[in-house]
């Protein structure tokens, strides 16, 4: 049986609209979860000197301060991450660490203590702007040159959307927004530009073999037959993303959960935004590659 995923062509426009909307009022409202990596903040790998001192009574004594905690390496370090009220003086990140480690006394010993300031937070942010911008303007230029006419606007706009949703995701969801989410989200839209890539391929033979078919039809087919790909490849990879969920540990959860959004809606993009726009072109006459 083929699905009529052209049938909701109109609805594909709407779940997209809300979708931008959602992503631009919360970007607005909201802004970004800065991590450490951009907002500052102070980093120490210690060492439990007794195993009675656990991971989980270190979380207690330094609730006041919200502290990441995590496991490193196979002797016990712990890597412990605090964050720094913005604009914090060269003064106040010392009394910090001097506060830290009087708290935790004679109860670790200290492999390293780095401290991330504004000014290399700012700089970090810079730094992956720049990256993102980058990204997007070479998927531009790819997308541009493999494709002319509907092919290369709708691919466009789809990637659009996609930098705007998944800045939008991190935002409505409030996961902390560091260098691992520049990563997420530079993996994700290359994952979805794929899937819009290998699709516009088929669609691009099967207007070579059915000259006559209409256009919803043959968009229709043409996902349907790359509907097992799409599906095993996109299962996959949530599937990995579920294992580093489950046993990867804190550091790696919200990686795990950013990518899961990624796939989805890489998915839902290439086969509805970037092949629905299709439709509104006459890719018989002269509007092909």
């Amino acid at each position: 049986m083929q699905l009529k995923f052209m049938k909701y062509r109109k609805l594909s426009y709407w779940i997209a609209g809300a979708f931008i909307v959602l992503s631009v009022l919360s970007l607005l409202v909201r802004g970004l979860n800065y991590g450490i990596d951009f907002a500052g903040g102070i980093s120490m790998e210690v060492k439990p000197v007794s195993a009675e001192y656990t991971i989980d009574k270190m979380r207690a004594d330094l609730e006041q301060f919200s502290p990441e905690l995590q496991s490193v390496g196979d002797d016990g370090a712990i890597l412990v991450r605090v964050g720094l009220p913005r604009g914090a003086t060269d003064a106040q990140q010392n009394a910090r660490v001097t506060e830290i480690k009087d708290i935790l006394g004679n109860n670790v010993e200290y492999s390293q203590v780095q401290i991330v300031g504004p000014k290399i937070g700012n700089e970090l942010i810079r730094g992956g702007i720049l990256a993102v911008l980058f990204s997007f303007i070479l998927m531009s230029v790819y997308v541009w040159v493999r494709y002319r006419g509907g092919y290369a606007i709708g691919s466009f706009i789809s990637l659009c959307l996609d930098f705007v949703i998944m800045f939008g995701f991190f935002s409505v969801t409030g996961l902390e927004f560091n260098q691992t989410a520049i990563a997420v989200i530079l993996m994700g839209v290359g994952y979805s530009i794929n899937d819009k890539v290998v699709n516009y391929d088929r669609i691009e033979e099967n207007i070579k073999k059915y000259h006559k078919m209409p256009m919803d039809d043959l968009i229709d087919l043409s996902v349907n037959e790359m509907m097992r790909r799409t599906i095993m490849t996109g299962v996959s990879t949530i599937l990995a993303m579920v294992a580093l969920y489950l046993f990867g540990g804190p550091a790696l959860r919200d990686f795990a959960i950013a990518m899961t959004f990624a796939v989805v809606m890489g998915t839902f993009t290439s086969i509805y935004i970037s092949n629905v726009i299709l439709y509104h072109f006459n890719l018989r006459d002269g509007d092909q590659k």
